[in-house]
């Protein structure tokens, strides 16, 4: 899992990811924006349960990714399955490269 976090770190304007449980606990980290891990992790499931559960409401589930975007950086949540992938990026990155690298990793998360 680290060699795929890390593999997406090399991408353009990334500048950290990891793989967080449902329950906001870290599995796996490579965050370089300094910004400690457990807070990425709890901040990332409380945003994908509220999402989960407004899609719920408006009956438009599955959850793919959520992109949070703040004058410092984006945040993506993308949902693999075993967990929750958390990409940060610089404010000004290239938001379809960003998209196409993260479903790279995705696909091969869900393959281990």
């Amino acid at each position: 899992m680290y060699q795929i976090l890390s593999e997406l770190n090399k991408t353009s304007g990334i500048t950290g990811s990891m793989l967080v449980g449902q329950d906001g606990i870290v599995i796996a980290a490579d965050l370089h924006s300094g910004i400690q891990d457990d807070t990425v992790g709890a901040l990332a499931s409380s945003i994908i349960s509220s999402v989960q559960k407004s899609l719920e409401m408006l009956k438009q589930t599955p959850l793919r990714q959520v992109t949070v975007e703040a004058s410092q950086g984006k945040f993506f949540l993308t949902d693999v399955e075993v967990g929750v992938l958390v990409v940060t990026t610089e404010p000004s990155v290239n938001m379809g490269l960003v998209r196409l690298e993260i479903k790279n990793a995705a696909a091969k998360l869900k393959n281990r």
